[in-house]
């Protein structure tokens, strides 16, 4: 995406303590844009649980209609104890991704200096990769219903949709990031096509069409049950992986661990097109018993303003923000866990900030 005059994000701050996350990456992208000249106008939203709760609406067409004029969103959490589970996921997240077109989803694996991870013996170099997960069909498009709901009868159906323009439209960009990211140049396909024999034949076939544009870039497959026993026995053995909506959605959590757990692990939910608006965000939750306590931690919502730069036209800043977060982890740190970090949540904003300069 090309530099534009003024960088505009959309802040959602949204629930626990997601408010004080997104208000250290906030202060990190001013600091950045500071140093870097980068001119931008931030303007906040008040979009989850309590919002749902005060008013009972989740998404109103009006604040959707505004987002769209925005470059991209940096969202905090979602999630409300007092809030059923699945209306603020679906009627705020799902909502945002479908109505921008958000169809890739992005996930750096990558474990930090000073980050401990549960593997014995990985460090840095052997936890470096990256998962490209649809992030727009499969079971997550709603479609299904019940039969005789309530009685010893009851059906439950789900069904998952696949279409060859979204197979390929993330396959082709996945292969595209993988030429980019210039390390292995190995892309790998993750479906379960011995079971899933309709729809993730689709991706298979589709993966292998895509592949003949790319012979500079190795193509590779696992079933889903193998890539989850390779991610924790391998690591290192991948680059980039391209999967389904479901699978990418489980086997990120999975990776999220390996690299130190969710204060860390950050996400992009991207539209690539030409004025498409993209959403970024850490991947932990609201985490509402730590709230207003000062001890969660930042750095996973600070790296998602620096894949926020990154892919807004702004990489030399973004890079810096990455620069940054891993000297702090890497010398300042004690831990990444909530409450024994050695700082507290500001405190962690404020030594990403002056090793901006380093």
């Amino acid at each position: 995406m090309s530099t534009r005059d003024v960088l505009r994000v959309a802040v959602i701050g949204g629930d626990g303590t997601g408010p004080e996350v997104t208000a250290e990456a906030v202060k990190v992208l001013k600091a950045v844009a500071a140093l870097e000249g980068i001119r931008y106008e931030l303007v906040d939203f008040d979009l989850g649980g309590q919002r749902y709760l005060r008013t009972g609406e989740t998404l109103p067409r009006s604040v959707l209609d505004e987002l769209r004029t925005f470059q991209a969103i940096l969202l905090g959490a979602v999630g409300h104890p007092d809030v059923a589970p699945g209306i603020l996921e679906k009627g705020l997240l799902l909502e945002l991704r479908f109505s921008f077109d958000q169809y890739i989803n992005l996930r750096p694996v990558k474990l930090y200096p000073g980050v401990e991870t549960p593997l014995a013996g990985k460090g840095p170099d052997d936890i470096d990769f990256v998962v490209v997960r649809e992030n727009t069909e499969d079971l997550y498009v709603g479609i299904g219903g019940f039969l005789k709901k309530g009685t010893a009868d009851e059906v439950a159906m789900q069904t998952a949709v696949y279409t060859r323009k979204g197979c390929e439209r993330c396959i082709r960009w996945a292969f595209d990031y993988t030429r980019k990211r210039n390390k292995k140049r190995q892309l790998t396909l993750v479906a379960k096509t011995n079971v899933l024999t309709y729809g993730h034949d689709l991706w298979w076939r589709t993966f292998q069409d895509v592949a003949r544009e790319y012979p500079d870039v190795k193509p590779d497959y696992n079933h889903v049950d193998a890539c989850c026993m390779w991610m924790i026995k391998n690591p290192e053995y991948f680059d980039v992986i391209v999967t389904t909506n479901m699978f990418g959605d489980i086997i990120t959590d999975l990776a999220g661990i390996l690299q130190g757990g969710m204060g860390v692990a950050a996400g992009g939910n991207i539209n690539p097109e030409p004025g498409g608006v993209s959403m970024f965000e850490p991947m932990g939750g609201s985490a509402p018993k730590y709230t207003g306590k000062n001890v969660i931690n930042p750095i996973a919502a600070i790296a998602a303003a620096a894949m926020l730069l990154e892919h807004s036209g702004y990489p030399q800043a973004g890079r810096r923000v990455s620069a940054a977060i891993q000297r702090v982890t890497g010398t300042k740190m004690k831990s990444q866990a909530a409450g024994r970090m050695g700082h507290g949540t500001r405190q962690i904003g404020d030594l990403v900030c002056e090793a901006l300069g380093d």
